[in-house]
């Protein structure tokens, strides 16, 4: 249980060390602001296609259902798909995040690593085949993340469960993908594939839930999720550090 609390101090002093440090969080800000207006746009079509989609699959289903029992079947379905968009979105935008600001938050977290020891390790990759590494990895995170919501989808319609223990177990699911997107800035610099990222992040599933649970709850608010990507990226170096257990010398 005390990783968990580790977990939400690196949270804390990723936002510490964002607001000392305004410029690299002030440029941290613009990938965010970006991505939301994207989002706005696609949110707010998928809203409306899902409502006329939604009465024509389930009319099949709920054409001899009385009145009540109908209005709450397409209110429980609309519930559903709604949870199930929130937890991709929150994952995605992350993803699209740290595509657009990739210069911005390499140079912010390789200031994080360099407050911490006075060297910041180097992948030696060019800028376009680190791009097209984060751009691969990430599609695999949302690929297994999709996964999960179809599974989580799913058992939301088992009574009581489903609507008490599915969401908080969805909670910290989309945690633990959003640490691994975040901490992979950082880790990748270092030589850390993807394969031993994720192993490194099940061998401490309690700093994961404690970092990135919290953080998945405040990304279900647009414009938090831009405040708070800065210090999330700047926490997630601080936490890849105890995950890698580093000791780096200065450099001389």
């Amino acid at each position: 249980m005390r990783d968990l609390g580790v977990g939400f101090g690196y949270l804390m002093k990723g936002q510490r060390w964002v607001a000392q440090h305004g410029k690299q969080y002030g440029m941290g800000l613009l990938p965010g602001l970006i991505t939301l207006v994207l989002y706005a746009a696609a949110l707010v079509a998928l809203a409306l296609l899902g409502h006329r989609s939604r009465d024509g699959w389930a009319a099949p289903i709920t054409n001899d259902w009385s009145s009540p029992w109908l209005g709450l079947f397409r209110g429980f379905l609309t519930a559903l798909l709604i949870a199930l968009a929130l937890l991709l979105s929150v994952l995605t935008f992350t993803a699209v995040t740290l595509l657009i600001g990739q210069p911005f938050y390499e140079s912010l977290s390789e200031k994080v690593d360099i407050a911490e020891s006075g060297h910041a390790p180097e992948s030696g990759l060019p800028l376009w085949r680190e791009l097209w590494i984060s751009a691969r990895d990430s599609l695999r995170i949302v690929v297994r993340a999709l996964l999960w919501g179809v599974l989580l989808f799913a058992l939301g319609f088992i009574p009581v469960i489903g609507q008490t223990v599915i969401p908080v177990i969805g909670f910290c699911v989309t945690g633990f993908f959003l640490v691994e997107e975040l901490a992979a800035v950082a880790l990748q610099r270092r030589g850390v594939e993807l394969r031993e990222r994720l192993a490194l992040l099940r061998s401490r599933k309690q700093l994961a839930w404690g970092f990135g649970t919290p953080l998945a709850v405040a990304f279900l608010v647009p414009f938090v999720a831009v405040l708070l990507m800065p210090g999330a990226v700047a926490g997630a170096t601080l936490m890849a550090r105890d995950l890698l257990r580093t000791d780096e010398a200065p450099a001389a």
